[in-house]
């Protein structure tokens, strides 16, 4: 679990993240934990904690133990190794280097960044506990004090019970390329485990102090990487945890625990749903915007580095990158039916191409959508638009290639890095081809 309670949505790389922090998605060596967690001096403790918290936590959740959990205390170089282990499990240097590239792509991380790196400190540093479903064990970190961490074992040992019920193991086999469908589920998996972590807390005085005095004094340690994180990765970072708490508050409103317990029976489809639980309650799911390769068009040596789906949560982060208004940003953001974005890369250094099919609920919200783009694109390349119809087609020439935005009834498409050598009439066929 993040110290701040807070694969790949609006990119591979952030939706990773979240996997790789959360308790209900961390896997690794089974056989290396267990061995680690006979030698910590802090072992006896924890187990001892975890029966105690696992039973009170079973009694407010309403989920019967089913089996004890097995526990222990780590240190910050074994859980590192955990979490590298783990990012080395969930994702090849390849898939890795795409989303840093469609990140970069996208102007949200410096050209310099290096994701890899720099997602291993930042866990590292966050992490505070975890729920490991390959092996049903726990795990706490042994630098920080045990009274004041049993929140967080409650979180933890929420996802055991999860596990234990409703088999959390299946959110790793969730399609690939949906990764805000993923995100989503995500965030009703920490959405029940903060909203019971908060219903133990408020329990006891002493736990609400023991919690407060943990907070003021750092809780899990440093927050320096997390401070200098790019904001994409900050953001959904604490997605599960802060719209998840939020959307499963809702749910419990309801129907209790009963009802957030039906939902890991109907998980929810989108972000959208989770940001609008009004669309989850009518089953509002979204439009599917099939995976369809121009790489052949493109011409010799292009092939397709990446595909996913950005979702409503995605394009809040991007619009607002640049546009720097939350109200604005989310008003262009609301109204998405589905979306299918595609990295290509060329032959050569620098052939980096990006395209973005969206789907919008009504013609009104493309066109919001629409406008809010040229109007962040203009701002990410420090350009101005040229075009006959700028209602519904906008291009700019940059030094990254042309970028052109249009709109097509409910569909509006924003393809960045166009060759010289593609006419624009060709690639909006393309892209708008029926498969």
């Amino acid at each position: 679990m993040s110290k701040k309670n807070g694969s790949s949505n609006v990119f591979g790389a952030a939706a990773l993240a979240c996997a790789l922090v959360a308790g209900s998605t961390v896997a690794g060596s089974a056989q290396k934990a267990r061995r680690a967690a006979v030698v910590n001096p802090r072992t006896a403790a924890v187990r001892e904690a975890t029966v105690e918290v696992l039973r009170e936590t079973s009694e407010i959740r309403k989920l019967p133990v089913r089996r004890q959990v097995r526990s222990g205390a780590q240190s910050r170089a074994e859980i590192e190794q955990m979490l590298v282990r783990n990012l080395d499990e969930n994702a090849t240097p390849e898939e890795l280097e795409a989303s840093e590239l469609t990140l970069r792509k996208l102007g949200m991380t410096p050209a310099d960044f290096r994701l890899r790196a720099f997602l291993i400190g930042l866990l590292t540093e966050q992490v505070a506990g975890y729920y490991e479903p390959k092996t049903q064990e726990f795990y706490l970190a042994d630098w920080i004090d045990l009274d004041g961490q049993k929140p967080v074992m409650a979180h933890e040992l929420t996802h055991a019970l999860q596990d234990q019920h409703f088999d959390l193991k299946r959110l790793d086999k969730l399609p690939k390329h949906e990764s805000d469908a993923s995100l989503a589920a995500h965030a009703l998996v920490e959405g029940d485990a903060m909203v019971l972590m908060m219903q133990y807390v408020m329990r006891s005085p002493a736990r609400q102090l023991a919690m407060l005095r943990s907070l003021i004094t750092g809780g899990a340690g440093s927050t320096e990487q997390y401070d200098k994180a790019p904001r994409v990765l900050r953001e959904t970072l604490v997605f599960p945890y802060v719209q998840g708490s939020a959307w499963v508050g809702q749910v419990y409103k309801r129907g209790g625990w009963e009802m957030v317990s039906g939902a890991y029976k109907n998980l929810p489809q989108s972000t959208e749903q989770i940001l609008h639980p009004e669309k989850y309650f009518t089953l509002e799911a979204p439009t599917k915007v099939p995976f369809r390769s121009i790489a052949a068009s493109l011409g010799k040596g292009w092939k397709v580095a990446d595909q996913d789906v950005n979702g409503e949560w995605g394009y809040y982060l991007i619009l607002d990158e640049f546009l720097q208004s939350k109200e604005s940003s989310q008003k262009a953001a609301e109204g998405w039916g589905g979306d299918r974005y595609v990295l290509y890369t060329g032959p050569n250094k620098g052939d980096v191409l990006l395209t973005q099919k969206t789907v919008w609920d009504t013609e009104r919200d493309a066109q919001e959508f629409y406008e809010a783009y040229a109007q962040r694109t203009s701002k990410r390349y420090a350009a101005e638009p040229s075009g006959p119809e700028p209602s519904v087609r906008r291009f700019w020439n940059t030094k990254e290639g042309g970028v052109l935005v249009e709109r097509i009834g409910n569909t509006v498409l924003v393809v960045e890095g166009i060759p010289e050598t593609l006419k624009v009439e060709t690639l909006v066929g393309l892209l708008m081809a029926k498969t």
